[in-house]
């Protein structure tokens, strides 16, 4: 595969953890690859890669906040500049916020929402116009066992995941028509600086040992996307009991259980 036949994906929240890992597998899959996010360690994101990449391919780099006005577009302008055609697109940036609903700054969760709900909606809008226009194309968006199960102490990060679900599943009925494929993976706890960015670092969610690696979460995913899967819950066997669990289990004692584990102070 030559560098006028790799195919093109843009990677959102990749500077760390689950993203990092995902660009790292569309790499060794045999994709160029534009890396983003909000903060400068994007930056060094390509070098990171470039072993991975070979000599014929290509990461590039751009830092932007998808959650501020025009980021998205800008993201989009960096993607397709040139008249490039882009291929696939991961939507993963997003960021959690924990505690009591009555605690949590209201503005905290409102940029929560910009990023994890609009910036979504806008990036995935673009990109399934673009992708239509040409008659193929596959999105990939990271949703959450959050999304499945209720969520105290992170309520509203657990209905913007819910959203980020039916909203990947609903496309994906819609943009299959088009030779778009859509799928949506649900990781659950997972060994990064989410609990940290969060403010969910007294938690026994954050202290579990049980946490996934987020190679591990990444593999799992691209494996599903490249396979055309509808969804996939990635992790360990753990994680995915927990997600047959969320099909069967009343609401009630499943929002019993996560609260125990995410209410602050739960891991002294």
């Amino acid at each position: 595969m030559g560098p006028d036949t790799r195919p093109f994906a843009v990677i959102t929240g990749a500077s760390t953890g689950i993203g990092l890992e995902l660009a790292r597998e569309f790499v060794t899959g045999g994709y160029d690859v534009l890396v983003a996010a909000e903060d400068d360690r994007i930056a060094q994101v390509p070098a990171q890669l470039a072993g991975e990449a070979g000599a014929d391919g290509r990461v590039e780099a751009v830092q932007v906040d998808l959650a501020q006005d025009g980021g998205v577009e800008r993201l989009w302008a960096a993607a397709t500049a040139g008249g490039r055609v882009v291929d696939a697109v991961a939507l993963h940036a997003g960021v959690g916020v924990g505690g009591e609903f009555v605690d949590t700054p209201l503005g905290d969760e409102q940029r929560m929402i910009a990023l994890n709900v609009q910036s979504v909606v806008h990036l995935a809008k673009l990109a399934a116009s673009h992708m239509s226009a040409r008659g193929g194309g596959k999105l990939l968006f990271t949703s959450s066992l959050a999304a499945r199960v209720p969520a105290p102490y992170q309520a509203v990060y657990g209905a913007t995941k819910a959203f980020v679900q039916s909203l990947a599943q609903s496309l994906r009925q819609e943009l299959d028509q088009r030779g778009i494929t859509v799928t949506a993976f649900l990781p659950g706890p997972t060994d990064t600086e989410f609990f940290e960015r969060a403010g969910m670092e007294d938690t026994a969610m954050a202290h579990s040992s049980a946490k996934d690696d987020p190679a591990t979460v990444a593999r799992q995913a691209f494996e599903a996307f490249r396979a055309g899967k509808d969804h996939a819950v990635t992790g360990s066997v753990g994680t995915k009991l927990q997600g047959a669990l969320a099909n069967v289990t009343p609401n009630a004692p499943l929002a019993k259980a996560q609260g125990k584990l995410a209410a602050p102070g739960s891991a002294d």
